[in-house]
C-alpha cells in the first residue's frame, strides 16, 4: 500500500466537546422558550390592559343596562372585578393558559369554540391571498430590480403604490360593482350560494377542502367562485408589500462584487439573477412572507365586512360593536399567537436555508 492511499482517520469526538455541544443546544432551546414566554406574557398584559381601559363595562355587557343594583353587584363579584388588578390579571392569565377565553355574550358559547368555527374561513381567504402575493409579487420585484429605472420598474412601483394607498374596502366595493354586478364574472358576497349552504359537513372548516373531500364538486367550484375576488384583493395588498421588499433586496445583491464577477466569467444573466442573487435574498424574504401572511390573517377585517365573509375579522368586529369584550380579547390573543408562531417558524427556516444561522 502506497502512502498516497492512506486516508487520515478522524479523531473521535471528545466527551467534553460533546457535553459543550449538548449544553449549547440546551441553552439555545431555553432561549427560544424564554423568548416565546416573554412575548406571550406581554401579549396577555396588553390585552388585559385593553380590557380595562376601553369605556365598556363588562358587567353591563352581561346583565344589561336595566338590571337592578343588587344583580349588578352580584355579577361584579362573580367576575372578580372587586379584586386588585394584579389578582385579576393572574386569574385572566391562568384562564387563557388553560384554554378558557371566556364566554361570548353575543353567542352564549365559549369564545374558543366560536374562534375555532370562524378561523378556518379567514385561514382559507388569507392563504389564497398570500399565495397570490408570492406568485406574482416575487417575480415582479425581481423584474423591477433587474430593469431599474426603466418602464418595468416604474410599472411595478406604481402598482405597488396603488396597493398601499387605496383603501381595501373601496377596492372591495368597486370590485363587487364591476366584476359581480356589471360583468358577472364572480359570485357575490358570502362564502356559498344559499342553495349550496349546508350540503357539506364541516370537517376542517375550510369549505373548499371539505367539498373536495366529500366529492361535492358543485359546492367546491361555487366556493372558489366566491373566494376569488376577496382573495385577489387581499393578494393585491400582499403583492404590493412583497414586490417592494423583493425589489429592495435584489437591488442590494445586484450591486455586490460576486454578481459582477459572475458576469465577467460569462455566466448567463438568468443564472446570475436566480441562481446567485435571488438565492441570497431567500432568508430575509421569508420574514417578509411570514409577516405578510400574519397581516392578512388579522387584517382581513374590512375585506370580510365588505364581502360578508364569516371569518375571524367579522367575528371580532361584530363582537366589538356589541360590547362583547371576551370575544374581542380572545380574537386578539389568537391573532397575536399567530404572529408569534409565524415568527418562530421563519426563524426555524432560517437555519434550514442558511447554515451560518445554525
Amino acid at each position: 500500500m502506497t502512502a498516497t492511499n492512506l486516508q487520515p482517520v478522524p479523531a473521535p469526538a471528545r466527551p467534553g466537546a460533546r457535553r459543550r455541544r449538548r449544553r449549547g443546544l440546551a441553552l439555545r432551546i431555553a432561549g427560544v422558550v424564554a423568548s416565546l414566554a416573554t412575548t406571550f406574557f406581554g401579549l396577555l398584559l396588553v390585552t388585559f390592559f385593553i380590557g380595562r381601559v376601553v369605556p365598556i363595562d363588562p358587567v353591563l355587557a352581561v346583565v344589561g343596562d336595566r338590571a337592578p343594583r343588587d344583580v349588578y353587584e352580584k355579577a361584579r363579584l362573580e367576575l372578580g372585578l372587586d379584586k386588585p388588578l394584579w389578582d385579576q390579571f393572574a386569574r385572566y392569565a391562568g384562564d387563557v393558559l388553560s384554554g378558557d377565553l371566556g364566554t361570548s355574550v353575543l353567542t352564549s358559547r365559549p369564545v374558543l369554540e366560536d374562534i375555532a368555527r370562524v378561523f378556518p374561513a379567514t385561514l382559507e381567504l388569507a392563504t389564497l391571498g398570500v399565495l397570490f402575493g408570492i406568485v406574482f409579487g416575487i417575480p415582479a420585484g425581481v423584474m423591477a430590480a433587474v430593469h431599474r429605472d426603466r418602464w418595468p420598474d416604474h410599472l411595478v412601483r406604481v402598482v405597488g403604490l396603488i396597493g398601499y394607498s387605496v383603501p381595501i374596502f373601496w377596492l372591495g366595493l368597486v370590485g363587487l360593482l364591476l366584476f359581480y354586478a356589471k360583468l358577472s364574472w364572480v359570485a357575490g358576497p358570502g362564502r356559498l350560494d344559499v342553495f349550496y349552504d349546508g350540503l357539506v359537513d364541516p370537517v376542517t372548516g375550510v369549505i373548499t377542502l371539505d367539498a373536495a373531500l366529500a366529492g361535492e364538486w358543485d359546492v367546491f367550484w361555487n366556493a372558489i367562485d366566491h373566494l376569488l375576488l376577496p382573495a385577489a384583493l387581499l393578494g393585491y395588498y400582499s403583492l404590493a408589500y412583497i414586490s417592494r421588499m423583493t425589489r429592495s433586496f435584489m437591488l442590494d445583491q445586484l450591486r455586490q462584487e460576486y454578481v459582477t464577477t459572475a458576469r465577467v466569467k460569462g455566466v448567463s444573466e438568468r443564472a446570475v439573477i436566480w441562481r446567485h442573487a435571488f438565492r441570497n435574498i431567500r432568508v430575509p424574504l421569508l420574514t417578509v412572507v411570514a409577516l405578510s401572511y400574519a397581516g392578512l390573517l388579522e387584517g382581513a377585517v374590512l375585506t370580510e365586512t365588505v364581502f360578508a365573509w364569516p371569518g375571524l375579522g367579522q367575528y371580532i368586529t361584530n363582537s366589538l360593536l356589541n360590547a362583547d369584550m371576551n370575544a374581542v380579547l380572545g380574537g386578539t390573543i389568537v391573532v397575536g399567537a399567530v404572529y408569534i408562531g409565524l415568527n418562530m417558524l421563519s426563524d426555524l427556516l432560517y437555519r434550514v436555508l442558511d447554515p451560518r444561522a445554525r
